[in-house]
């Protein structure tokens, strides 16, 4: 059942909402379009702000979903590390999406789901800190990388002094395994931004 469980929430998370958004509306393969990335960011460059951030909210969702409510399937066979297990399975699904070749996002969106779900306290303050960044900067590359820092930093500290909705030591491994699978994602993001090259979300040449 746990193996079951699992396999519901990788697949949960492949789900390419941005990549059936272009192609719904426009026909387009989001992969041979603007940066080239199936993710939310290049999405609201092809088909606008409103339909991309449909695409990021269904992201969110299917993170809060896999980590949150799939492990309830598993009924009595459910362990504490199961919720954790679960989203690190629907964030893979995100970055290795077996309906794109195995080649998708970069695991934002559905990472900031997963811990929604996981801890919602101290996401929705590294939500603010995001779109904060992305607001005054307009590099989504720029508030996705801080959160990558901030959001284990707090959930560290929060377990290790018990910080309101204590985060358990799997939340914790989680957080870290994740933040180091969005860095790597965004290592092409990271060279840009060091030489000076990296563009606005809405202009062609960023990516998420």
């Amino acid at each position: 059942m746990i193996a079951a469980t699992l396999a519901l929430a990788f697949l949960l998370g492949s789900i390419p909402f941005s990549w059936i958004l272009v192609w719904a509306l426009r026909g387009l393969d989001l992969r041979s379009v603007g940066s080239g990335n199936p993710g939310a960011t290049n999405a609201i460059r092809v088909v606008g702000p409103f339909w991309g951030g449909v695409a990021m909210a269904l992201d969110v969702l299917k993170g809060v979903a896999a980590a949150a409510g799939v492990p309830i399937l598993a009924g009595e066979a459910a362990r504490e590390w199961l919720p954790a297990l679960c989203g690190l399975a629907a964030i893979l699904g995100n970055v290795f999406c077996p309906f794109l070749k195995f080649k998708g996002g970069k695991a934002v969106s559905t990472a900031g789901g997963v811990f929604l779900g996981l801890a919602p306290r101290f996401t929705l303050i590294v939500a603010v800190v995001f779109f904060a960044l992305f607001k005054a900067t307009g590099k989504a590359s720029i508030g996705s990388l801080a959160c990558a820092a901030l959001l284990p930093a707090l959930l560290t500290l929060g377990w290790m002094f018990d910080w309101g909705d204590r985060p358990t030591l799997h939340e914790v491994a989680l957080v870290w395994a994740a933040a180091t699978l969005v860095v790597a994602r965004h290592k092409d993001n990271i060279r840009r931004l060091l030489s000076g090259e990296e563009s606005a979300a809405l202009s062609k040449g960023a990516e998420r």
